[in-house]
């Protein structure tokens, strides 16, 4: 498989020519501009091969993702089935009291250990609660707050770019 020319390489190329002409004092600027074009034209080319790729890349998780929906659908409606199947049998083996048997397989009720019912959570004794205290930052509000000029501490506007394919 041939080699391929790196994006990063193609912009180290061009830096590189950039600097290199603009040491070179008797140049004429047809020249320079004939070099810089078909550095740029090489780099843009890579540059929308990326993207495009990108594309791809992007198209594919999102059908991976409409897959992965379709699938955990699929298992929660035959999980469901399964839970309803062991109801009625549940239902059916305490009617019956049968206890069927077969060589991969025997069914039969068995007890549970006992568990906890709460009646009425109010009338429980402090000393059989915990309470548990979550935190959240409001983000948007610091962010209203900073962009009306008012300071926060422990807290900045940051300005950053994307990338966007079109």
């Amino acid at each position: 498989m041939k080699p391929t020319i790196k994006l990063y390489d193609l912009s180290s190329d061009y830096l590189a020519a950039l600097d290199a002409l603009a040491e070179i004092e008797d140049l004429p600027p047809e020249a320079i501009a004939d070099t810089l074009d078909g550095l740029a034209g090489a780099w843009e080319d890579k540059a929308l091969n990326v993207a495009r790729y990108v594309r791809n890349l992007e198209a594919e998780a999102a059908a991976i993702d409409e897959a992965k929906k379709r699938m955990d659908a699929r298992a929660k409606s035959t999980a469901s089935r399964a839970a309803r199947l062991k109801s009625y049998l549940k239902a059916e083996l305490e009617r019956t009291g049968l206890k069927p048997k077969a060589p991969d397989l025997a069914l039969r009720l068995q007890n549970n250990p006992k568990s906890v019912a709460i009646d009425d959570a109010a009338l429980i004794p402090e000393e059989y609660r915990h309470t548990e205290t979550v935190e959240t930052i409001l983000k948007a509000e610091i962010a209203a707050a900073l962009k009306s000029g008012k300071a926060i501490p422990g807290a900045h506007l940051v300005h950053s770019q994307r990338l966007v394919i079109q």
